[in-house]
């Protein structure tokens, strides 16, 4: 059974064309990446917990503040490796400064010595062009999906 993520991407709009709310993943692994590196903010939730209330969770914990207020729609799921990921839009134009919560993990490897590591080291906004090339592979899909939904009329949804 695949292992459930929700996650929210935020968009704005400037100067006419949509931007997109994205965080980088913090710690030893993702430090010299960004090209297909970064996420929506996302994380796991179980079978019985509500994917959109998952998802507002895990934002806070990667972002350090909550949601911003407002209507959240549904906006798909993708399946990549053994994951499924929900994933909820809204616009907002959040401010990308954040405060994510950290994680222990032994390092250097094999080394017998903890440290910590922010879940998320930062965040921005980007054009849906350098989203696609940013996110991790099987989270480009959601870009698409969000481009259909508010380019069709070049306006807010909201």
């Amino acid at each position: 059974m695949p292992k459930l993520s929700a996650g929210i991407l935020l968009y704005r709009w400037t100067k006419n064309k949509p931007e997109v709310f994205l965080v980088h993943p913090g710690g030893p692994f993702w430090a010299k990446k960004d090209t297909g590196a970064w996420s929506i903010p996302k994380g796991e939730h179980t079978e019985s917990e509500d994917s959109l209330l998952a998802a507002k969770r895990e934002f806070k914990e990667e972002t350090g503040r909550n949601c911003p207020e407002g209507e959240y729609l549904l906006l798909g799921e993708v399946k990549y490796g053994n994951k499924k990921v929900t994933a909820w839009f809204t616009e907002n134009d959040f401010d990308k400064d954040i405060r994510s919560n950290f994680f222990e993990m032994e390092w250097p490897l094999k080394s017998g010595e903890k440290q910590r590591f922010p879940e998320v080291d930062r965040a921005g906004w980007f054009s849906l062009d350098v989203a696609r090339r940013k996110l991790v592979k099987g989270q480009t899909p959601f870009v698409d999906m969000l481009a259909e939904q508010v380019t069709q009329n070049q306006t807010s949804l909201f």
